[in-house]
């Protein structure tokens, strides 16, 4: 028992020492590496970029980057489901996907485009994230087929979940920031 008690103390002390910042591991980004990341885009589409896509165009690009991994229709593969499971998230087995869980088109781009492709996230530009958006909406049956997804219509966009959230009721979340 005493061994254990032993082993136990100093994993702990290594794993405090190692958190120290006397090892000065890491450091904080600088203003270029925050300014690379880009900024996040906002549900109500602050942010969006210039550019616009349509379900056809994207239907091309799913085809040439995306099926790969989530299945020539969006069913998934080896990457995550991004079609169906509308009805599903009350049940015992909920599926979330884009088209039943996730509540603002917004949030899609912003992911498509920071993390997509997966082997090389931020590989597509504007125009290229609106047409896959527009393409993955279309798949759910959220927009039309002749629709064009732009930083006007993307926001604009009623996901099937939008009020399936609720606001964070924690007193120092969602307060207005000083403005600079």
């Amino acid at each position: 028992m005493c061994r254990l008690s032993l082993v136990i103390v100093l994993a702990a002390a290594a794993t405090v020492s190692a958190q120290s910042p006397a090892l000065q591991v890491g450091r904080p980004p600088t203003p270029d590496e925050i300014r690379e990341l880009g900024s996040a885009i906002a549900p109500d589409g602050a942010g969006l970029p210039q550019g616009s896509g349509t379900v056809a165009a994207g239907q091309k690009l799913f085809a040439a980057q995306c099926a790969r991994c989530h299945g020539p229709a969006g069913e998934g593969d080896i990457g995550a489901r991004l079609v169906g499971g509308q009805g599903t998230l009350a049940t015992p087995r909920p599926l979330k996907t884009v088209g039943s869980f996730w509540p603002y088109a917004t949030t899609l781009w912003d992911y498509v485009n920071r993390a997509m492709p997966f082997d090389q996230p931020g590989l597509l530009q504007p125009p290229e994230v609106y047409a896959a958006v527009a393409y993955v909406l279309n798949l759910n049956g959220i927009i039309a087929a002749d629709q064009v997804m732009d930083a006007t219509s993307l926001p604009k966009v009623r996901m099937p979940n939008r009020d399936g959230f609720v606001a964070d009721p924690r007193p120092d979340v969602g307060k207005q920031r000083p403005k600079k």
